[in-house]
């Protein structure tokens, strides 16, 4: 069997091809890992090197995936995976096709109140665990692109980040706000002092200066945060850059500029917002206030 299904083994064959063809394309560290290990369980699965694979071996993998009760999410991410292998390093499109992706109705974000985020950030009693969630939220970064980001990134003369490696290997700039700039700075004091921040380094270095902070690290700060200040809503990291963008649009912000500041690629990412901006909703006047206008101003049957 090739080696591509056992991850110990040296990255050869078929794997060192999946992950050559990956890094031609911008793909990030977490992406070719979820990819790698969706092919390994295909061919776990196949028991056998899955480029001998037929159209009827992938439709016994999906039945057995559907028959384990594995989510629509988790089924998308295989085909994703399996789609690419069989497109791209395969150059077997014809058995990618045989790919079926799931529809289903995408859960509303979960959305904090400026109050809740006040009290989140407030109940985060490291510097750089608040600075961290602070650009979570001031810029509508993803928590792993808050992790990647280097000292070098902040641009306070043009008031932007640079956002290195967004979703897809994407570039991109980010906000920076004169208060968030403020609270990077004092950091950045802080962190000269202890001997852990250098120019050119990480931003937020974990435990080890020379390796970035955890997304998992920051991820529990984000739960322990919300805890401690009393907030019970499901709080993930992903909360605030929800937060951020749905304030933005409840604040009036157009759409297609809070897409860009997101890094979408499509506006139909970025429009799931509009389900969840109450404040935007409870501005709207209804119809129906005029209609009453009307009937109150018209004299009675008798008048």
């Amino acid at each position: 069997m090739d080696k591509l299904i056992s991850p110990s083994t040296a990255s050869t064959g078929l794997r060192q091809r999946l992950i050559e063809d990956m890094n031609v394309r911008g793909f990030c560290a977490k992406t070719q890992h979820d990819y790698l290990r969706n092919v390994t369980r295909f061919a776990v699965f196949l028991r056998r090197s899955p480029d001998t694979a037929t159209a009827e071996d992938i439709r016994r993998f999906q039945i057995h995936l559907s028959e384990l009760g594995t989510q629509p999410p988790a089924m998308n991410s295989m085909v994703a995976a399996l789609r690419f292998f069989f497109t791209y390093t395969l150059d077997r499109p014809e058995i990618s096709r045989k790919l079926i992706r799931l529809r289903y109705a995408r859960k509303l974000p979960t959305v904090l109140s400026t109050d809740e985020v006040a009290r989140l950030l407030a109940a985060t009693k490291c510097l750089k665990h608040r600075a961290a969630l602070s650009v979570a939220y001031g810029a509508g970064l993803r928590i792993a692109e808050v992790a990647a980001l280097k000292t070098g990134d902040i641009d306070s003369s043009r008031m932007l980040m640079r956002v290195e490696r967004g979703k897809g290997g994407r570039y991109r700039h980010a906000m920076l706000s004169l208060d968030l700039l403020t609270l990077l700075r004092e950091w950045w004091s802080e962190g000269q002092s202890l001997g852990v921040l250098v120019r050119g380094g990480w931003l937020f270095p974990g435990q080890d200066p020379t390796k970035p902070i955890t997304t998992r690290q920051l991820a529990r700060v984000v739960v322990d945060a919300a805890k401690a200040a009393g907030i019970t809503k499901n709080v993930s990291p992903h909360a605030l850059r929800h937060s951020f963008a749905t304030h933005l649009l409840e604040d009036g912000v157009d759409i297609r500029v809070i897409q860009v500041l997101l890094g979408h690629s499509n506006l139909v990412n970025t429009a799931m917002y509009t389900r969840v901006a109450t404040k935007t909703v409870r501005s709207v006047a209804s119809p129906l206030d005029k209609v009453v206008a009307l009937m109150k101003k018209r004299p009675g049957p008798g008048g």
